[in-house]
């Protein structure tokens, strides 16, 4: 019998499984903060022993190369300390028009360090980290392997939230890039807050981009939020434009193996 064959078999028992440990996941996850739609991020980390899942189940891309569909696009974070995360994230992408094989792009492996604590971690001043890790190559195509260091500036008052990264690359490709965005959120106390992102970056030698987005995220509790966004740029002059949606939701890693545990014990679940 064929592996595929023998987990359509145990599909009922499996379902239920997984129902539960969704369910264990929701009811203890902790607060976590959604930064999705952007690109950019915030200078903040999860809690110690957390773990926080970014996730874009499908969305829709058109550039100058065509339409692609991005399907997943996914980014997790586990909490190391109480100012260090761990952070890995990559992108699914299938081109629909012309159409070809789906490639897993975007791949990279960073830490990120809140070097002063400020409002984000609810003490005053601004909250400052920095973000350094891998760029890994593309499942297709030649890309090698790339590195980035970024500097996160964020501050939060009643009004809103301002977020400014600034982040230096060598690309998969070996071509040294820039990139300086500025994120916009509404009060953070709202249940539903719009949110806007700019950015520009210069990959020397090779293109240029001028990015805008707005959107919106909604907090269902503190530790799910889900969020929509279009973006328009213009990359050495031509549109390229998207729409985004996904959610954030967040758990404690200790949870898993708790709940695993008492699953396993229940009868007819073994």
């Amino acid at each position: 019998m064929s592996k595929r064959r023998r987990h359509c078999a145990s599909i009922p028992q499996e379902l239920v499984k997984g129902c539960i440990a969704a369910l264990c996941f929701v009811a203890w996850s902790r607060p976590v903060l959604a930064y999705r739609p952007f690109d950019g991020t915030d200078a903040a980390v999860a809690a110690k022993g957390e773990v926080e899942i970014e996730l874009q189940p499908a969305g829709r891309l058109r550039d100058e190369s065509g339409a692609s569909l991005i399907a997943p696009g996914t980014v997790i974070n586990y909490g190391l300390t109480a100012d260090w995360e761990a952070v890995l994230e990559g992108i699914g992408q299938t081109p629909l028009s012309p159409p070809g094989a789906t490639n897993l792009t975007a791949a990279g492996a960073f830490l990120k360090h809140v070097v002063v604590p400020g409002s984000l971690q609810d003490k005053t001043g601004p909250s400052i980290a920095t973000e350094f890790g891998v760029l890994l190559p593309d499942s297709t195509g030649n890309s090698g392997v790339g590195a980035s260091l970024a500097g996160i500036v964020s501050q939060r008052w009643d009004w809103g939230t301002i977020h400014l990264n600034v982040e230096t690359v060598l690309t998969r490709n070996h071509h040294a890039d820039v990139f300086v965005g500025a994120i916009l959120e509404g009060p953070s106390t709202w249940t539903v807050r719009p949110v806007a992102e700019v950015f520009y970056e210069n990959e020397f030698g090779k293109a240029q981009t001028l990015s805008g987005l707005v959107g919106l995220i909604y907090r269902v509790r503190d530790n799910l939020s889900f969020d929509i966004a279009v973006r328009h740029a213009l990359t050495n002059h031509h549109p390229v434009n998207e729409i985004r949606a996904g959610l954030t939701f967040g758990f404690p890693l200790s949870s898993i193996v708790s709940h695993a545990a008492h699953r396993d014990a229940l009868p007819g679940l073994r």
